[in-house]
């Protein structure tokens, strides 16, 4: 019997088996880290970057997740933008972020999505604190039907 209430393990294994349409393919196992990293589900690496200048100076971070530290200012109300230059972006990708730090509460979205970057726009809900916020983001990789 097979115990389906426990979370797989990143080390757990996956079988595999592969068959086209006329039935003919192999079967294989993989770890569920692997199996998540090449379909670009989930990660097991990621990166970090920190602005450097101004909040609209854009940052080099070739990873399909990772975490953005702003240049330390204050809260704005009005948008700002700035460009994650990123090798691993393909135009068909989708860029999830989230706010992972900081006292005033910021509007992210992804504006822009280029083979080799992306951008985001920003702004706060409300206060004006001077804080370098952390913003998370993680790639899904898609493709055009």
């Amino acid at each position: 019997m097979v115990d389906n209430t426990t979370a797989p393990d990143s080390g757990d294994y996956v079988l595999l088996d592969r068959r086209d349409a006329n039935g003919v393919g192999e079967r294989g196992a993989t770890t569920v880290a692997k199996l998540f990293d090449d379909a670009g589900l989930g990660y097991s690496a990621g990166g970090a970057v920190t602005q450097i200048t101004s909040r609209t100076t854009g940052v080099t971070l070739n990873a399909l997740a990772g975490a953005i530290t702003l240049v330390s200012a204050a809260g704005s109300a009005t948008p700002a933008s700035f460009t994650v230059t990123n090798s691993e972006i393909a135009a068909t990708d989708t860029i999830i972020l989230n706010q992972k730090s900081g006292t005033d509460l910021l509007e992210l979205h992804v504006t822009d999505v280029s083979a080799g970057s992306f951008q985001i726009t920003f702004f706060t809900t409300g206060g004006t604190t001077t804080e370098q916020p952390v913003i998370n983001f993680a790639v899904v990789k898609a493709a055009a039907a």
